[in-house]
């Protein structure tokens, strides 16, 4: 019977056999069923692995030692109890019958290859893996080029120890799935002696259009190209015509290989001439883009395989699938389509083209309001909110709306940066949609290219799917790299407290700017002097003071940094009684705002409630990861005096309590060593700085439509800027953060800054997954460029 047996091949196995042999052996098998070419092998079955811990008394010792971190969510526990586990797993030996089972099969593959040693790939098939909708792909091991069966035997027990790394074990606390539910199997499959290997989507993996595939390969073995420590060569093909639409060559510097001598896998430099050269033809793309084609259409949804070219074999028999699983970005956008009458793409109308201000696509019925009025009488959830520009009171009803369209506006304006957070659709800065879209109409927003079109437009609809963004946060989530480890800090931006119950699980290491605008406007509605007045200052406090705590018991113990508030005079007119206490300025931008408002003496009792909030939360409720950030600092004698306010209401710099300052005027740059003498750290408010820098109005709508570049984070002057700020900063032991928008979706930017030496980043919820994963790959490519520059120079020596 086949639920008994210790070895299957391949041929042996389907689908159907996912409990026995795990995802990855399953989808092998049935692969080959399908006509695939996968180099040949055998699955290690579940019951294997499950016998070997039951008949040595292993798994209730692993019980009792995963009971340990049940409710924990301290690494260093999960990293404890993850080595206990694994060690006892690998010291143990394997029942007679389980081994000699593994070892005959071994022989009988070599055997068939014609080879008394065959080098094979050991990996790990979890039971629970690759499902659609849940990948589980990286987090238990691999092991390339393993040969003679003591070895075989060996990696076979490293695999089923790990099931139990430190990551897999969070996982699946944190998804709810039961330790003693997932078993492990283990693939056995003979090594293709790659050329050329890497991974495709039949779905583009960035954009999500479900016409391309998408190829990524390098000379060598793939493990280069999946860890992310080479830049791929990348082929987009056209799913319909299998025609290379296009090319992107990049220089290979390094690959890995089986070395010949040791048989061990190992990483060596790519001679010159091959560096910039193509690592397949143009065949070779056309024909692993027909089998991606065949197994899509096999699966019945998109697929993320990985592939290799032999080189000792002649095309096509030389091309090879090793290994497929679904694709878990895109795949879970595809809702339900709502089914009604819809316009062709040929016959579409644009009504409105703005800046696509935070991508995706909805279709649904406007509701074109002027004020916060009319939106709290007609707007409804899923309506297309058009107004002229939004602000904090306009929260609310963002949350409502399915998207935003706005006439005024640039790409860091209120309703840019919200509609991010939020992870709904946003064009701003149309000029005119007030006037030419109407209530109750229907549009089609699509804000990844900034066009808005009359109706509901089915071939966008399909594409992004109506009534869902691009993606939300927890779908963009990727298991596989969730705790990919990086140097640099990755942040999280975050202005609606009660969203973090949904981010919570991203792989964020703290809150790198907390905004209390929102609590502010929505949670509280009056202003602080105002409610003083009427003797109720203690209801700003204590409100203020929960809604931080929302979010600080959910992440601790990673740090929160709650900047104190930086509404401008005109926002702050607008909370009950504000009137009274606020001037009318010209350009309240530039005005009335951050340190220079809170040690003023209209408003320094105001500041002293949002001090006694950060007390209240720290001393009161011993929600110690809260630190605090000062916005808009312009000298360092207010900073001085804005310190001492803090110190006179109980919060002093120390250990476990850390002041930062918001680097966004150009005077903390020039200035920067001087106040060093008063922070802990930096963070750079990217907008305003560069703002600042290059004199443009960063809510202008006009200048960006003129030429992008006039407002540029990456414009020369600011990159010198923060470059300085980091130098310095360094000099006198201070970090340095940034939270501006352009890391959120800057890929070059966040390059430059890692090169730089920043200490962290903080982007939108949306991005924390692509940004960290993104930061690992560029660490690990700088990691490898100082290597090879160690070993050039050792050889120049010799």
């Amino acid at each position: 019977m086949k639920e008994k047996a210790y070895v299957l091949w391949f041929e042996e196995i389907d689908k159907s056999d996912l409990a026995l042999v795990g995802g990855k052996s399953a989808n092998l098998g049935e692969m080959m069923k399908a006509g695939i070419p996968i180099p040949p092998g055998f699955a290690v079955t579940s019951h294997a692995y499950k016998e070997f811990i039951e008949r040595t008394g292993l798994k209730s010792k692993i019980s009792e030692a995963l009971k340990e971190v049940a409710n924990s969510r301290d690494p260093k526990a999960f990293e404890d109890v993850s080595a206990r586990i694994r060690r006892i797993i690998e010291e143990e030996e394997v029942p007679e019958d389980i081994a000699r089972a593994i070892v005959e099969n071994y022989r009988k593959l070599c055997e068939k290859i014609g080879r008394a040693k065959v080098p094979v790939a050991v990996r790990s098939s979890a039971t629970a893996e690759d499902l659609l909708g849940a990948s589980f792909a990286g987090q238990q091991d691999t092991f390339l080029n393993v040969e003679g069966e003591e070895e075989v035997l060996l990696k076979v027990k490293k695999c089923w120890s790990s099931l139990f790394t430190p990551r897999a074990i969070f996982y699946r606390q944190e998804k709810g799935i039961d330790h003693d539910k997932v078993l492990m199997s283990v693939v056995v499959q003979k090594m293709v002696n790659a050329k050329a290997a890497g991974v495709m989507f039949t779905i583009h993996p960035v954009t999500g259009e479900e016409d391309k595939i998408v190829i990524e390969g390098s000379w060598g073995l793939g493990e280069a190209v999946v860890s992310g420590s080479v830049t791929p060569d990348t082929y987009v093909v056209d799913k319909r015509t299998l025609k290379i639409l296009e090319k992107r060559i990049a220089e290979k510097t390094h690959e890995v290989v089986r070395d010949p001598s040791s048989g061990q896998t190992v990483k060596v430099e790519v001679p010159p001439e091959r560096r910039k050269a193509p690592c397949l033809t143009d065949e070779e793309v056309v024909k692993l883009a027909e089998l991606a084609l065949k197994i899509e259409q096999h699966y019945g949804h998109p697929q993320d395989i990985e592939w290799a070219i032999d080189r000792d074999m002649k095309f096509p028999e030389n091309i090879f699938i090793v290994q497929s699983r679904p694709e878990t970005v895109w795949s879970l956008k595809k809702g339900r389509e709502r089914e009604r009458p819809g316009v062709e793409l040929r016959e579409r109308r644009v009504v409105a083209k703005g800046l696509p201000a935070s991508p995706g696509v909805w279709a649904g019925k406007a509701k074109v309001v002027k004020t916060i009025e009319e939106a709290s009488k007609i707007i409804e959830k899923g309506d297309i909110l058009v107004t002229i520009m939004t602000n904090p009171d306009w929260v609310p009803y963002m949350r409502l709306a399915g998207a935003v369209v706005t006439d005024e506006g640039g790409m860091t304006c209120h309703a840019a940066i919200v509609s991010r957070e939020l992870g709904i659709p946003a064009i701003v800065g149309t000029g005119n949609a007030t006037k030419v879209m109407r209530s109750g109409e229907e549009y089609t927003i699509d804000a990844t290219t900034g066009v808005v079109y009359e109706g509901i437009v089915e071939e966008l609809t399909k594409r992004g799917v109506e009534g869902v963004k691009t993606a939300t946060p927890q779908q963009v989530m990727l298991p596989a790299e969730q705790f990919v480890p990086t140097g640099t800090k990755i942040y999280m931006n975050l202005g609606v407290p009660e969203k973090i119950s949904e981010y919570a699980n991203l792989p964020f290491d703290g809150i790198g700017l907390m905004r209390i605008e929102f609590i502010l406007s929505s949670h509280i509605g009056e202003h602080p002097l105002y409610l003083l007045e009427m003797g109720e200052g203690e209801k700003f406090v204590n409100k203020l003071a929960e809604g931080i705590a929302i979010v600080a018991r959910q992440v601790q113990p990673r740090p929160v940094v709650v900047r104190f508030s930086d509404f401008k005079s005109n926002e702050y007119r607008k909370l009950k009684g504000g009137e009274k206490y606020e001037p009318e300025e010209r350009n309240p931008m530039l005005g009335y705002r951050g340190v220079s408002r809170y040690i003023s003496p209209q408003y320094e009792r105001a500041f002293r409630l949002e001090c006694r909030a950060i007390k209240k939360v720290r001393d009161e409720w011993g929600l110690k990861n809260v630190w605090v950030m000062l916005p808009f600092v312009r000298t360092t004698w207010e900073m001085k005096r804005a310190l001492e306010i803090m110190k006179e209401e109980g919060l002093e710099r120390g250990r476990d309590f850390k002041v930062w300052a918001m680097a966004e005027v150009p005077s903390v740059i020039f200035m920067a060593d001087e106040f060093c003498k008063y922070v802990d750290g930096f963070s750079i408010g990217s907008n305003d700085l560069t703002q600042l820098i290059l004199g443009v109005d960063r809510d202008s709508e006009i200048m960006p439509k003129l030429d992008p570049r006039y407002f540029d984070e990456r414009d020369p002057a600011v990159l010198k800027a923060i470059s300085h700020l980091i130098k310095v900063a360094h000099k006198h032991g201070v970090t340095v953060s940034i939270c501006g928008q352009g890391p959120s979706y800057l890929e070059d930017l966040v390059e430059w800054l890692v090169r730089q030496g920043i200490d962290s980043i903080s982007v939108n919820p949306d991005a924390v997954v692509r940004v960290r994963y993104l930061v690992a790959q560029i660490e690990r490519r700088i990691m490898l460029e100082k290597m090879l520059e160690g070993k050039a120079k050792e050889k120049r020596k010799k």
